[in-house]
Formats: structure tokens, C-alpha cells, sequence
């Protein structure tokens, strides 16, 4: 097969508004040059091949705006119709969806629509990739599954995991900023993906490389540091294949299936002739939470840290707020080595996951002046506390108090 026959229904909106609310200058970068982002998502976390666009649609309110300050530092409304011409432009259908009352377009019912009378269609769409984080389109994907055809999720915001749960593979913030920005998506590691046939000189430099430094190596080898040496060699190749399609190098190394290879976070080794180094976050994977973080942990994906980890992660992120221009695939790579120097080795995303809480909680890290850590961490527990009473999850005042205590331990 030489392509996979995808559909693309993108909720501008929705997604802009998501993104615009974490780091308003990607969201702009996203809506200004959506031609970019569109040709690495075609190689991105996919099964067979590249996707080939056979449907593109932007579904758009041109009266929607949001405030954006200018050069000269003053705020001015930031029309949606601005970005027309850009998806006109890289080949999208440009649907105007005016609202229909004061919270709400059309934009989620012409998606629908849409995307089942593409069912019908002589073409068989081999994807279809929605890009919303409404979880009203949860009876499209359960309609798309009926009727076997894979499908992708692409939303900036905690999407319901009702909604979720049902895609074959979702986007979030984070991996949606990374493409943006033309960085290697960090995919999900249960996802397995192929080599692409244009890709394998590459890939077999690759594993030449990685099978010598691997057989010679008298010690545990850095991950990042083969990593930053294979980006050198190989160049964009990289980043235009997200590391072959594998979507992270852990996956595309182990895909080589090295003789005795053990991976942790931080390094790979040979189990029969390296010492394994101490391991690091696995002491989180086994910890034991309180019954109501439980809970959130199971329904919202709260990120599973001892209590210690929530304020170093905090103090970091404002750390970062406080002396950097805010840039989310920047901070969030930042702070998380930040933390892997103090002996906090949280990942990647789990201070995303922060970031994204802090910033739907009303506190962004853009924010001027920049916010503090115990903000951060107010904002961040106060988001997620309010995310699980959307989901109707119900908590007592004591268990409230012990979610709090939990995520806000003093250091």
C-alpha cells in the first residue's frame, strides 16, 4: 500500500482556542502556516505508510477573535478570519460556522455530518482524524469504529476519556505544539508503527550505529546524549520522520531488539554485562496513592508522582516562568531535566500535564508578571478538581482534603 487514505475534519475554534490558552504565539505559528504542521502530521504516528489528504476541512467562526497583544504591547482582538487564507492556502475547504447562540457554532454537528456522509462515499477513507476536543463528537468515533476505520484525535485541551479512549490514537498539546514547531513527537509508547520503505538508509545507519556504540559500550549509554549525537549524523531526517515513524528513540532503539537490551528513562544498557543504573522514576510506577487520587489518577490520567515530585515540579515551572519567554515544547524539556538534575526524574509529560491544569485553572505561564509556584499549583489542583466534577465524579470535603494534601505537599 502506498499511502493511507485520510480525512481531516479540523474544529479551528476549538483548537486554536485550546492552544491559544496555553502559548498563544504557537497558536498563532499554528494557524498562520498550517501547510507545515499538515506534512509532518502525514508521517506521524502512522501504521502503514504516509496519509495522502484526501479530505481537508477547517470548520471556522470569521467573527470569532480573542485578545493578542501587539508590537507595541497593546491588546487588539485577533480575528479567526485572519487565518483564512493560510488554510485556503495548504488546500483546506474553509467552512464559515458562525455561532448559533452566545457559547456555540455549528462547527461540531457539520463535522458529524460530514465525516458519516464520507462513510458512505465511493472512497474508502482508511482514517479519519478529528481534530477537537469536544466530547459531544463521542457517537462520530463509536460510528467510526462500527465501521472499522482507524481514527485520530487532535486536541489541545483534557479531552473526556469517553472521547479518547475510543480513537486509535490521540494528540495532545504538547505533541500538537511539537509538530508546530517541527520537533520530534514524543508518542505514546504502546503504539506500535513501521519503518516506511523511503526511510530505511536512514534507519540502517541508524542501527548500524546504535549496534556498534551498543556492543563497545563499557557502561550504562546516556539516552540523550546518543540521541543528540544521532540528530548530528543524521540531520532533519529526524525530524521529518518523528525518529522513523516510531514517534520517540526509546521505541525506534528498541526496535532494533539489541540482544539483552534494558531501558530506563535515563539510559540503555546490556543487562549481561552493564551494572543497571539506580532506576529512577520506576519508584513511581508502584506508588501507592491515597483512594481519591486514585480515582483521579484512573479517570483524569493524573499523573501518578509521590507527593514530594507535585511541588518541585511547581517551583521548576516558575523558576522557568520567571526567567525565560514562554514556549511550551521549550519548558516543558526544560523543566523536566531541570528536575532529572534535583533528583526528581519526572517525565516529560507529567509536567506538561501540569502546565496544561495550571493553565486551564486560570494561570497561565505566559502570564506577565510571571506567575509563582504556589499560583501554579493552586491554579493546577483547582483545574483538576474542577475536571472531575465535570465528570460527575463526586468527592467528600475530607477527600477533597486529602487530593489537596497529596498535590500540595510542602517540600
Amino acid at each position: 500500500m502506498g499511502h493511507v487514505r485520510a480525512a481531516l475534519y479540523l474544529d479551528f475554534d476549538n483548537v486554536f482556542g485550546g492552544l491559544y490558552r496555553l502559548d498563544p504565539e504557537a497558536a498563532v505559528q499554528f494557524a498562520s502556516d498550517p501547510g507545515a504542521w499538515l506534512r509532518r502530521m502525514s508521517v506521524t504516528a502512522t501504521t502503514e505508510a504516509p496519509r495522502r489528504w484526501l479530505v481537508l476541512r477547517c470548520y471556522l467562526n470569521p467573527a470569532g477573535w480573542v485578545y493578542h497583544t501587539d508590537m507595541a504591547g497593546e491588546q487588539t482582538r485577533l480575528f479567526f478570519s485572519k487565518f483564512r487564507p493560510w488554510f485556503v492556502r495548504a488546500g483546506f475547504d474553509v467552512i464559515d460556522c458562525p455561532r448559533y447562540s452566545g457559547t456555540k457554532n455549528a462547527a461540531d454537528i457539520r463535522i458529524v455530518v460530514d465525516a458519516v456522509d464520507a462513510l458512505s462515499a465511493d472512497t474508502r477513507y482508511d482514517e479519519f482524524v478529528i481534530a477537537s476536543g469536544d466530547s459531544d463528537m463521542t457517537p462520530l468515533l463509536q460510528r467510526l469504529r462500527r465501521s472499522d476505520r482507524r481514527t485520530m484525535i487532535v486536541s489541545p485541551a483534557d479531552a473526556a476519556e469517553a472521547f479518547t479512549s475510543i480513537a486509535d490514537h490521540v494528540l495532545d498539546s504538547q505533541q500538537l505544539l511539537e509538530l508546530v514547531q517541527g520537533e520530534p513527537v514524543e508518542l505514546d509508547e504502546d503504539a506500535e508503527f513501521g519503518v516506511e520503505a523511503g526511510l530505511a538508509e536512514a534507519y540502517e545507519t541508524f542501527r548500524a550505529f546504535l549496534t556498534s556504540e551498543y556492543a563497545e559500550a563499557p557502561e550504562p549509554l546516556n539516552m540523550a546524549s546518543l540521541a543528540a549525537r544521532l540528530r548530528a549524523q543524521l540531520g532533519q531526517s529526524i525530524s521529518d520522520s518523528n525518529w522513523f515513524g516510531f514517534g520517540s528513540f526509546a521505541r525506534a532503539v528498541a526496535s532494533l531488539k539489541l540482544p539483552e537490551l534494558r531501558m530506563s528513562q535515563l539510559f540503555l544498557w546490556d543487562d549481561t554485562r552493564h551494572t543497571a543504573p539506580e532506576p529512577g522514576a520506576t519508584t513511581a510506577q508502584s506508588l501507592a496513592l491515597p483512594e481519591p487520587v486514585e480515582r483521579l489518577a484512573g479517570q483524569l490520567d493524573l499523573p501518578r508522582l509521590p507527593p514530594s515530585w507535585w511541588p518541585a515540579i511547581y517551583r521548576t515551572l516558575g523558576e522557568y516562568a520567571g526567567s525565560h519567554k514562554f514556549n511550551l515544547t521549550q519548558c516543558t524539556s526544560w523543566s523536566r531535566d531541570r528536575l532529572r538534575d534535583q533528583g526528581t526524574p519526572a517525565s516529560r509529560g507529567a509536567v506538561a500535564f501540569v502546565v496544561r491544569g495550571a493553565a486551564f485553572g486560570g494561570c497561565p505561564l505566559f502570564r506577565q508578571p510571571p506567575p509563582t509556584a504556589d499560583e501554579i499549583g493552586a491554579a493546577f489542583v483547582d483545574n483538576v478538581l474542577s475536571r472531575a466534577e465535570a465528570m460527575d465524579m463526586t468527592f467528600t470535603d475530607e477527600e477533597i482534603d486529602a487530593v489537596r494534601a497529596w498535590l500540595l505537599s510542602p517540600p
